[in-house]
């Protein structure tokens, strides 16, 4: 059962990591619906998102699909797996380039029934960075507050930390680390799929400068990169009083590159993130990543697994024959959905 109209678009998926950015345009039919499985489109208001500079609009549609027995079964509760999207993408393409209904059905097929729901948090510059910030509105917590509130008052879920998940791809998969480090109480399990944005990303002078040199009006047409990197600056370091972008540029009056402004970057970077965040991380039922080995992300990916490794934080880690989106569909339905089965409460007590 289908409860939203469907559409099909040809969207830029990638993100731009710390080095150069990874752009790939991908075709997403609409989303197959088994049999049996329903999806809504919802749209949840965030509270959080109220006043952002940016002019994003603070009611986010999400995509909820919901297991084969939800319909025919009223008194029982289910788990949620909550999926983040990639930079230049909506909600809605994403969950129609996952298949997010097949692996769904596939996966209640083998016994394990979950709701899974995708928010949209594309932004006017094409990424929210799962970030908080005046400048974009406060997208972290809107998936860990306003989202996960709707959520449980509005379907049967088991509405405990325990049976909570949070998965993401690319930014999706930065806004795993980012979104699970800041709200641990949230989430019991986290996956993390070719995360971007890991280590801490810097500008030269030039860079810097080309970047302050983009009008406000030509940045959908700066190409990929540029506007990653305009994303991930008015998520990070938002400035109120100067317009029209709202952020501090990260060169300064002399052409210099401004090291507050790069610290402000680097604090956002869930590498340098982790020996802070040790006790949140330890405190996961389950944490996994991974990422192609044809990826150019998998450099970072790579430290990022041998960062966990040197606090002694558990968790799993592969990596797999594939590119940055070859694989995530097939991956999520075989792979994490099952692992997140093993790690999180999936009946009631």
């Amino acid at each position: 059962m289908v409860r939203y109209l469907a559409s099909a678009t040809v969207a830029a998926f990638a993100l731009a990591a710390a080095s150069p950015a990874l752009a790939q345009n991908i075709t997403a039919p609409d989303a197959v619906v088994p049999a049996g499985i329903t999806v809504d489109s919802v749209v949840v208001h965030g509270a959080t998102l109220e006043g952002n500079l940016e002019g994003n609009s603070a009611d986010r549609e999400v995509m909820v699909v919901l297991p084969p027995s939800y319909g025919s079964d009223p008194t029982r509760h289910y788990p949620v797996v909550y999926y983040l999207h990639g930079f230049a993408i909506s909600g809605r393409d994403f969950y129609d380039f996952m298949q997010v209904p097949t692996a769904v059905a596939d996966n209640a097929a083998a016994g394990r029934e979950f709701i899974v729901v995708v928010p949209d948090t594309l932004t006017a510059m094409g990424g929210s960075m799962y970030s908080n910030s005046v400048t974009t509105g406060n997208f972290r917590d809107f998936v860990a507050t306003d989202l996960v509130d709707y959520i449980d008052a509005t379907y049967r879920t088991i509405p405990e930390r325990g049976s909570r998940a949070l998965v993401g791809h690319s930014m999706g998969g930065y806004g795993t680390w980012m979104v699970g480090m800041a709200h641990p109480e949230q989430f019991a399990v986290i996956w993390a799929q070719s995360a971007c944005c890991v280590s801490p990303r810097r500008e030269t002078p030039e860079s810097g400068a080309a970047m302050a040199a983009v009008p406000r009006e030509g940045a959908d047409e700066s190409g990929f990169g540029m506007r990653a990197g305009l994303a991930s600056a008015v998520a990070w370091a938002p400035d109120p009083s100067n317009p029209p972008f709202f952020v501090d540029w990260p060169v300064n009056a002399a052409g210099e590159v401004d090291e507050l402004v790069m610290a402000k970057w680097a604090s956002n970077a869930p590498l340098a993130q982790v020996a802070s965040h040790v006790a949140q991380l330890e405190s996961f039922t389950a944490i996994g990543a991974d990422v192609g080995d044809q990826d150019g992300l998998m450099g970072d990916d790579l430290r990022m697994h041998e960062e966990l490794d040197k606090f002694g934080i558990a968790h799993d880690w592969a990596v797999y024959e594939g590119t940055h989106v070859d694989k995530i569909g097939p991956r999520f339905n075989t792979v994490v959905l099952p692992w997140v089965a093993e790690h999180i409460a999936m009946t009631r007590d």
